[in-house]
């Protein structure tokens, strides 16, 4: 690669990377962190103030469509800033906040916010910018997804000890508008033409005949979906279930913590296999690991020990299916349906987003962390009972033999 298309690949990587990690960790993350805080000042129950997450990705879900449009008319620079500034407008409402209805309101915009600003949108200016070298660059800002809780968790609860929630958000609201938003707007590269090289190549085969996709794809949703309710409704509780298991709230804080950098590290050595990589095989392994590490904690005494296994194992497994939900529409369906079949694997994906974290906060606080780890354990076992069946179905296809 010249030295100067790395140059524009490092800077949008990095100007991505930062505006990504503080979307996230300003607003999704965010209520792990200060969640249990605000609800009393609030006067409200933990799992209604949890139940932000679900207003922001029920309203992101809805919101999708539109997006999508507006990037195809405005691009993705505008699109990025324009959600810079709904999500510093949803920060400051929340930190004025006085009961259920403004806070309800935040987290409409975080939704709107979210749908114009996070993951989707960032890979759209990445596909502008960088063309045939999209997926290598899309691999490496992936690396970076699952940073957010490990880097925002301990800056906003040290933030909230010493200026208190309300001035937190405030403050959360100006890296939105004094960061994120120049950064959206002056540093990303200019745009380039996609090359079309490949345009006259015949199309690939499908991986799977048509008789088999159908029961593919199901296989996908019901694996994708359900690890999904469990990696998104889990996170937020993390600090409480640690603290069950007689973690101080710093130790807590500093294991829960780790679970980005694990993931990070799972997502690494996935972008080092490249090719050689299996998304099924890493999907098997990914909810493998998944599944051990909540039937540790089920079946052992409570520990520090016991508490890091965990994280080492739950996030180097949420990690590796994370990179796996992403490619196993590629690797199973052809290239020219990957859109497709991706975009209809988002419904219940995003709906599971919704309610996961509400669920777990109410079996946590009207339960136990017991409680709370036996459903996780179940559900993962059910997606990887699903992986499984889908391996065994791709084993035994043919693919389709296309005619150019």
């Amino acid at each position: 690669m010249p030295a100067s298309a790395s140059l524009r690949s490092t800077q949008l990587i990095a100007v991505l990377a930062v505006t990504q990690l503080i979307g996230w960790g300003t607003t999704f993350d965010m209520v792990g962190a200060l969640g249990r805080v605000i609800a009393p000042d609030l006067g409200l129950a933990n799992e209604i103030v949890f139940g932000g997450l679900t207003i922001m990705m029920i309203v992101s879900a809805l919101c999708g469509p539109t997006a999508g449009r507006w990037l195809a008319r405005y691009g993705a620079a505008r699109v990025l800033a324009a959600s810079s500034v709904i999500l510093a407008g949803g920060l400051l409402l929340l930190s004025m906040a006085q009961g259920i209805v403004v806070y309800a309101i935040a987290w409409i915009l975080f939704g709107i916010g979210g749908a114009l600003g996070l993951t989707a949108p960032a890979y759209t200016a990445v596909v502008e910018r960088e063309g045939d070298n999209s997926k290598r660059v899309i691999a490496i800002l992936m690396l970076f997804t699952g940073l957010s809780g490990a880097i925002f968790w301990p800056i906003l609860s040290l933030l909230n000890a010493h200026l208190g929630w309300r001035s937190t958000f405030v403050l959360c609201a100006a890296l939105h508008l004094c960061i994120c938003l120049p950064l959206h707007l002056f540093c990303l590269p200019h745009p380039i033409g996609v090359r079309h090289d490949e345009a006259e190549k015949p199309a690939a085969p499908a991986p799977l005949p048509l008789a088999d996709r159908r029961k593919a794809f199901i296989l996908i949703a019901t694996a994708t979906t359900i690890s999904t309710f469990v990696t998104f409704g889990l996170p937020p509780s993390l600090l409480e279930i640690f603290r069950q298991y007689g973690a101080s709230p710093a130790l807590a804080l500093q294991i829960a913590s780790a679970r980005g950098v694990v993931g990070m590290s799972a997502r690494l050595l996935d972008m080092v296999l490249g090719k050689r990589g299996n998304p099924v095989i890493s999907a098997i392994v990914g909810v493998g690991l998944m599944v051990l590490s909540f039937g540790l904690m089920i079946v052992l005494p409570p520990s520090t020990s016991l508490l890091v296994s965990f994280i080492l194992l739950y996030g180097f497994g949420s990690g590796v299916m994370a990179v796996a939900r992403a490619l196993l529409p590629l690797a199973l369906f052809s290239p020219q349906e990957y859109g497709l079949q991706s975009s209809r694997l988002l419904l219940p994906q995003n709906l599971a987003n919704a309610v996961a974290p509400v669920v777990f906060t109410a079996i946590l606080d009207r339960t136990n962390a017991v409680s709370a780890l036996a459903v996780a354990a179940v559900l993962v076992t059910l997606s990887l009972g699903s992986v499984i069946m889908l391996a065994v179905l791709v084993r035994g296809a043919k693919p389709d033999v296309q005619v150019a």
